[in-house]
């Protein structure tokens, strides 16, 4: 631990974070924002405030990698136009993506951290500011998360070791690695005794989780022993990131018999050509896809599923093109995220012959929007008339008022739609009933109810 000299400095100082990319990021955030606040550092909203500014890079697509660059210039502009000197600190993918050719390209940013070396943050924050302070030693038994919030990200595993060919996770995270079951549990402990109520199982390929551990362990023992944990606190266990392969028959019971354990399935397909999956260096087809989506409405009544295509691929014709907006259309996902391909450096699909127009690309994006949306609406329609636990997540003001926002089992939070509860009392963090009555877009109107009866989930 720091010395009390030095913790009377690093008392002073405040850090900024911004957050760029999907929900690993906010998980990779949490852990330095703990290590830091364990070492004794404050945390600042705002620029004016700061005294050193971490943010977190997405490189995912070249967009992401644009946008996370781009925040890194406004902040250093914001940092000049200041009074005090403010250092930046890049940290995540886009560090760990592009190494040491950034120290030239960004002579704004002070520090670059990879995703791999943020575990050492309190170090690299010591140097840009000039302080002579030990950091935080790890492994003292205490979890490092911040979260205040009903719902949290935990992290299960990560990197990958698909290798698809238009994605450049596998260089920027590694090699797919599993957390032991024990740090995760000791976790998700701590997460539900601070307040939180949801636990939302992440990682790049959850499915095979723990393939690198024990013959025993798998993402269905896991979830099994997660549940355990939260069913005291009355807590909800929701997983994301499935691959179709991953849907084993002691998964899929888990799903179906663990009532912790929502049943809430989030399978990317990308595509349903065969060809174009095989392109991709994944494995399917459109059939193989349909008995698998078969099974699982049969084996889990009722349960939701949300999925993520592909438009533009490679090679990808327009007959290919048709046949997965047909597919969407016949399988009527509750969620389906839309993404036009877009070339990576450094990946195999984009050295690819074949690239397709970027208006034909755009063309075909959009058509698979508006079918995701049109059967989105109408699955989160069809939910009007139920009666269902809601987790309240915070209070906005609503076009009469302040109201209630919250989730329930079938929206993962920050992802899907809301329910806006208009009247009624209560607290963040409470689970209330509510009958559904109207629905728009992904939206829900929720009436809390005061019966203590049976509820959907």
């Amino acid at each position: 631990m720091a010395s009390p000299s030095s913790l009377s400095t690093i008392d002073s100082k405040r850090c900024l974070f911004v957050t760029l990319g999907c929900a690993k990021n906010e998980v990779d955030t949490d852990r330095m924002r703990a290590l830091l606040t364990q070492a004794g550092y404050g945390e600042s909203q705002d620029v004016e405030d700061a005294d050193v500014i971490i943010v977190n890079t997405c490189s995912f697509l070249a967009s992401a990698t644009s946008e996370s660059i781009e925040t890194t210039l406004e902040l250093a502009d914001a940092v000049a136009e200041g009074v005090r000197t403010r250092p930046i600190v890049m940290c995540g993918c886009v560090p760990s993506r592009y190494g040491s050719a950034l120290d030239e390209e960004l002579p704004e940013v002070a520090a670059f951290v990879r995703a791999d070396e943020e575990d050492g943050i309190v170090n690299v924050v010591n140097q840009v500011l000039g302080l002579e302070a030990p950091s935080v030693a790890l492994g003292d038994g205490r979890v490092l998360r911040t979260v205040e919030g009903t719902s949290a990200y935990v992290k299960i595993s990560d990197g990958c070791d698909r290798f698809c060919t238009f994605c450049a996770i596998p260089y920027i995270r590694g090699r797919y690695y599993s957390r032991p079951a024990e740090d995760i549990l000791s976790e998700v402990k701590s997460l539900m005794d601070g307040g939180v109520r949801e636990v939302v199982l992440i990682g790049q390929d959850t499915g095979i989780w723990g393939k690198d551990l024990g013959p025993n362990d798998t993402l269905a023992t896991l979830l099994r022993r997660v549940a355990d944990v939260v069913r005291p606190y009355g807590g909800w266990v929701r997983v994301l990131y499935l691959q179709p392969e991953g849907m084993t028959d002691e998964l899929i019971a888990t799903l179906r018999d663990v009532d912790e354990v929502l049943p809430y399935i989030d399978i990317p397909i990308q595509h349903c050509s065969e060809r174009v999956l095989r392109t991709m260096n994944r494995r399917g087809s459109a059939q193989q896809l349909r008995e698998l989506f078969a099974r699982l409405r049969r084996e889990i009544p009722g349960m939701v599923l949300r999925s993520t295509a592909m438009a533009g691929f490679p090679g990808e014709t327009d007959e290919e093109a048709d046949q997965l907006l047909q597919f969407l259309a016949e399988q009527e996902f509750d969620y389906t995220s839309v993404f036009a391909y877009s070339a990576e450096e450094g990946t195999r699909a984009a050295a690819m012959d074949g690239q397709v127009d970027e208006d034909v690309k755009l063309e075909r994006t959009q058509r698979l929007i508006d079918t995701a949306e049109a059967l989105g609406f109408a699955a989160t329609a069809r939910h009007v008339g139920e009666r269902v636990q809601v987790i309240v997540d915070g209070v906005e003001e609503g076009e009469y008022g302040p109201e209630l926002i919250g989730h329930a089992w079938f929206q993962a939070p920050d992802s899907d739609g809301a329910i806006h509860i208009e009247e009624g009392e209560a607290s963040v963090g409470d689970v209330v009933t509510c009958d559904l009555v109207d629905s728009f877009c992904y939206e829900l109107i929720g009436v809390m109810v005061d019966e203590d009866t049976e509820v959907q989930a």
